[in-house]
């Protein structure tokens, strides 16, 4: 029953709560366009040769999209992937149609923030779960106001930026397997859904404390989905973190390994996007982050790229790749911390 969420007022509240876009004449914008296209299709060449996977002929579309666009898309992919999740929770504890309603429109608004606040934040992204096919979403007002912010070359910059997202595509597209691994990840989260509703209340009780931990700036980073997931879930999750620190550091990797005479000024582009993630935004934007586990994410960023450029420098490229075999010889979380670990096992 997806209607325990309310799609339609989630994506208007997104809109609503989304950020206003910086000042662009329609010439800029129609320039910033263009570009990021170009770059596109530039990075594709420079990403098969730092990488050494074979992308099949393209089919995923490539989207130069304002926030509403990416909350558009992500309301898509995120309703896809929720609506079975949805169905097991109601399907030992229906909740009635008054419930159901105020239940479906509370959290609307509150998906709604979140698709909101993260609209202003997104650079690109390969989204896969709305088009079998993958869809690679470029976002030109965050471009334009982080490149803006760093007083970096927009060129260098935005081939940078799409460097990372083509490399998402090339891992999800050259090897195929990727995605359904997802997808059955996803549902085995589901499966391990408990919906006895006091276990619900123990987990959400707990969450009240983490709140505080939050704010006070304490805790792990992890945010509060790990405080109300069981051990069970928190397995699968221990494998979707590991599955993330890859990809993210893969294409961290990529992008930052290009030759200078591609991105002449990629050191400085490198050194000051670093510091603005150390930095966060506001107090709120950093509660923000804390609260939805984005300063963990950033850690994939950090402990990825240093797991891949380890593995690559010990064993080299081809025998890194070794890694998109199978699901069996993906990283495990103390192998991205230890690499070691993953090159004696699968190299042994």
């Amino acid at each position: 029953m997806s209607s325990l969420i309310d799609w339609d007022l989630a994506t208007r509240s997104a809109r609503r709560f989304s950020p206003a876009s910086p000042s662009v004449s329609r010439r800029e914008a129609d320039d910033v366009v263009s570009e990021l296209y170009r770059a596109t299709a530039a990075a594709a060449d420079h990403v098969a040769e730092l990488t050494r996977l074979q992308e099949p002929a393209v089919t995923a579309a490539t989207r130069v999209v304002d926030r509403a666009g990416w909350i558009d898309a992500n309301a898509g992919g995120m309703q896809a992937v929720m609506t079975p999740i949805m169905e097991r929770l109601t399907e030992q504890n229906p909740v009635g149609k008054v419930a159901e309603r105020v239940g479906g429109r509370l959290t609307g608004v509150q998906l709604g923030v979140i698709l909101g606040f993260l609209s202003g934040k997104v650079l690109g992204q390969f989204e896969f779960f709305d088009r079998p096919g993958g869809q690679l979403l470029l976002v030109a007002p965050n471009m334009v106001a982080v490149e803006r912010q760093l007083k970096v070359d927009p060129k260098d910059f935005r081939l940078w930026v799409c460097l990372h997202e083509v490399t998402h595509r090339v891992q999800f597209t050259a090897v195929p397997w990727l995605r359904q691994h997802m997808l059955d990840e996803v549902g085995a989260l589901t499966d391990s859904l408990d919906t006895d509703p006091t276990e619900l209340r123990k987990r959400l009780s707990g969450a009240a404390g983490e709140l505080v931990k939050v704010v006070r700036g304490q805790g792990d980073g992890s945010g509060l989905l790990a405080v109300v997931t069981t051990p069970e879930q928190r397995a699968v999750l221990e494998r979707v973190t590991a599955f993330m620190s890859l990809v993210e550091g893969h294409a961290e990797y990529v992008m930052n390994a290009v030759s200078p005479s591609v991105i002449p000024s990629q050191q400085a582009i490198e050194a000051r996007f670093a510091t603005r993630r150390r930095r966060g935004g506001n107090p709120l934007d950093r509660l923000l982050r804390r609260l939805l586990g984005m300063e963990a994410k950033t850690r994939q960023y950090v402990d990825g790229s240093a797991f891949v450029r380890t593995v690559v420098d010990r064993i080299g490229l081809d025998d890194f790749n070794a890694i998109w075999t199978s699901a069996e010889t993906l990283p495990t979380k103390s192998e991205i911390a230890d690499p070691g670990l993953w090159i004696a096992r699968v190299h042994a």
